[in-house]
């Protein structure tokens, strides 16, 4: 039900076990962190080694508070010597804060990107008291090219459609892209003639379009002093497609164009959108392409990469089954056999599939291919994610000695064995590192320092925390002590409950809106972060076994825990609060139905009740999967596990938030929930965030706001 939520579970226990994962204390002599220095963290959305493996592009994010935005900017690193020992220099490649997504050309000389740069001067320049402001649309994103030696981007795409997916050509000399499908001025002009400002919810989506773009020729162009070419000259349509090109890339010797779909709503409404196709790019060359159906089994496809045989591609696949029927288990790797020859008929009802890492038991949500041809996967096992390799789906999955915590964002070079990643534990902060190979992990250096602040603050320390539910089953959280408070008793205690439900907290670092426990342990509270079930990196069973008790099982779970901690004179039972965004929230709400213990309550984004939330949803399948149907076939399951039937029983102040755009959890289940505690006298306060979807990404004084109220609110009914 991937809510970005917080599930809040609170567990009644019999066998607690603590382990300690984190690292040392923090010196004393290290001031605490402040809240604006734990909003003014930077995050890695990408690190991309390049193909010769001599120097890696880097995507970050940080808070712009004067422009009441995020900036996303690209780095880039360059490795001095013959290994990654000798150091290298990191310099800013763009500078106006638009910029991301970038990939390598295959020659290493080239690094394209997405920018809506240029539509945000033109809105800059139209910003008038006259401007026609009922476009509310967002600004359209174009392919911008840089070269590797520096200099000006130069811009390869126009038109009024963004780009959103896109991919080199073996040569280097083109790039292949898609975007919605463009309508004429003719057919705007009749559209708004009719429609006026009406929204046609079904009838206005329209597919794709692929194109290629010839890059060498638009660099010629602008070279030679033509800072403005004739972009659509240099563009060939490659095939139309009925739903979304949701990602593209190329096989490695370049005859064909592979893309996995999505719809065109980007509506996870029925399976039907979800295939992948290739595309013959020797004809493709001549006239519109056919794309040939490769895989159409029943799941939503993520992260297809092609291996070095170009012959199979990988993917993983978010939710659904290759074996049989559509489940929501942990993510997995498998690859396709697209068929021998360019243009083969491969049909998918026969497709040929190979599960890797077919005995793992945890979650691999990400991989990549390493010069020699094996796997490169992430594996997640509980609180840790390490590097794993395979060299073919039935050798062995082996695992990398690397150092304890986590691994992301591989990234792998083509023709080198470097490898590119993002490391974190708890109290060590994330930042890029480089290997000279996946055998030499223990030795990768650090090429990044961007949140070095964090390294000379008091970090607070964190423990594996090991607890037995009612069922027998075995459960696994996270404790966050305050800065000195290790050994400490009788605590006051924030139960915060992570999202998904198909993730899980772990020892990584994280200090964001969504993910604050370090700064609330930083304000007094031992920080309980309960992996109740549903949670990702204990096995299928353990991720399927909330079915169909989507808020009641989890509740169980983490309600078992506190009774653990209180049991063990941890937490203070007099001082416990509960809180969580999404998922969380959802859990949070339920919890509070489920007993009067906990003294205060933060939720965000959390549903009450599942029929309107269903009906709004934008991941409907996870949704109708996980209650035992839709609305209609499974109706007493809906009912049960609504808190709003139970909201009689609540007298936990609540304070509640939700973006005003929010379709991932309708925002009127904020209101919902606001009302009734209202309604009942119940201490409560709703803030909204405007322009916000699910995951406040617009404006960072949202995310720093709510963290902010959260924090009080804490203090003014828990602390004391």
């Amino acid at each position: 039900m991937r809510k970005l939520s917080c599930l809040l579970a609170i567990i009644a226990s019999v066998g607690v076990l603590a382990i300690s994962i984190r690292g040392p204390l923090a010196a004393s002599d290290k001031p605490p962190v402040t809240l604006d220095e734990f909003f003014n963290s930077v995050e890695y959305n990408a690190a991309r080694i390049s193909p010769d493996g001599a120097a890696v592009v880097i995507q970050t994010t940080r808070s712009d508070w004067e422009a009441n935005r995020y900036r996303t900017d690209l780095w880039l690193y360059r490795i001095a010597g013959a290994d990654v020992s000798s150091g290298g220099t990191l310099i800013p490649l763009t500078q106006s804060g638009h910029e991301h997504s970038p990939q390598w050309s295959p020659d290493s000389r080239w690094i394209a990107f997405l920018s809506d740069r240029a539509a945000q001067k033109s809105k800059s320049a139209d910003s008038s008291e006259d401007a026609d402001d009922s476009d509310k649309s967002e600004p359209a994103e174009q392919l911008y090219v840089i070269s590797v030696t520096g200099g000006e981007s130069f811009q390869v795409t126009d038109g009024d459609e963004s780009v959103h997916s896109f991919s080199w050509s073996a040569d280097s000399r083109s790039i292949f892209f898609a975007a919605e499908k463009s309508r004429s001025k003719e057919e705007k002009a009749a559209q708004k003639k009719e429609w006026k400002d009406v929204i046609r919810y079904r009838e206005s989506e329209r597919g794709d379009e692929i194109f290629s773009v010839d890059v060498s020729a638009v660099e010629s162009a602008w070279r030679s002093g033509n800072l403005a070419p004739d972009l659509s000259a240099a563009k060939h349509e490659i095939a139309k497609i009925a739903d979304r090109a949701k990602e593209l890339t190329v096989s490695p010797d370049g005859a064909r164009l592979a893309f996995c779909t999505d719809s065109r709503s980007e509506r996870e409404e029925t399976l039907d959108t979800f295939s992948i196709f290739a595309i013959d790019l020797g004809s493709a060359a001549h006239a519109l392409a056919q794309p040939q159906l490769v895989s159409h089994a029943s799941l939503i496809y993520d992260h297809i990469r092609w291996a070095k045989d170009s012959r199979h591609i990988f993917f993983i696949f978010l939710y659904g089954s290759v074996e049989g029927a559509y489940q929501d288990a942990q993510p997995r790797v498998y690859w396709v056999d697209a068929g021998a020859a360019p243009g083969g008929k491969s049909a998918s009802d026969h497709a040929q599939y190979s599960r890797w890492a077919a005995n793992f038991t945890g979650a691999m949500g990400e991989f990549n291919v390493l010069s020699n041809g094996d796997l490169l996967a992430a594996g997640q096992l509980g609180t840790e994610t390490q590097l794993y390799t395979q060299a073919s789906p039935e050798s062995a999955f082996t695992k990398q000695a690397g150092l304890p915590g986590t691994y992301a964002r591989i990234s792998t070079a083509a023709h080198s064995p470097r490898i590119a990643f993002e490391y974190s534990r708890f109290h060590q902060p994330n930042e890029i590192y480089i290997a000279d190979s996946v055998n030499d992990l223990s030795s990768a250096r650090p090429i990044t320092s961007l949140n070095k602040i964090f390294t000379e603050r008091a970090m607070p320390p964190a423990h594996s925390y090991q607890w037995t539910a009612d069922d027998g089953t075995k459960l696994e959280g996270l404790l966050i002590y305050p800065p000195g408070k290790e050994t400490a008793k009788n605590l006051p205690m924030f139960m915060l409950v992570h999202g998904g439900p198909e993730e899980a907290d772990g020892d990584y670092f994280e200090a964001d809106w969504y993910k604050w426990g370090a700064l609330a342990a930083t304000n007094g509270w031992l920080v309980f972060e309960p992996n109740y079930r549903g949670s990702t990196g204990y096995g299928d069973a353990f991720a399927l076994g909330i079915i169909p008790h989507i808020v009641s099982r989890p509740g169980k779970d983490v309600l078992e825990g506190v009774d653990a901690l209180v049991k063990e004179g941890i937490a203070d039972p007099n001082r416990l609060a509960v809180g969580g965004y999404s998922y969380g929230g959802y859990v949070t709400n339920w919890v509070i139905t489920q007993t009067t213990r906990f003294k205060a309550a933060v939720t965000g984004a959390g549903a009450v009740e599942h029929v309107m939330n269903w009906g709004n949803d934008d991941t409907v399948m996870d949704d109708a999967y996980f209650l035992g149907g839709r609305p209609w076939e499974a109706r007493e399951n809906y009912n049960a596990e609504a808190a709003i039937w139970q909201i009689d029983k609540v007298t936990t102040p609540t304070f509640i938030v939700g973006g005003e755009d929010d379709i991932r959890v309708y925002v009127g289940e904020q209101y919902l929930l606001e009302r009734a505690l209202y309604s009942r006298g119940i201490p409560v306060s709703l803030l909204i965030f405007p322009g916000e979807g699910h995951s406040l990404e617009k404006n960072p004084w949202h995310g720093k706001i709510l963290v902010r109220e959260d924090l009080k609110w804490l203090e003014k009914y828990a602390a004391h």
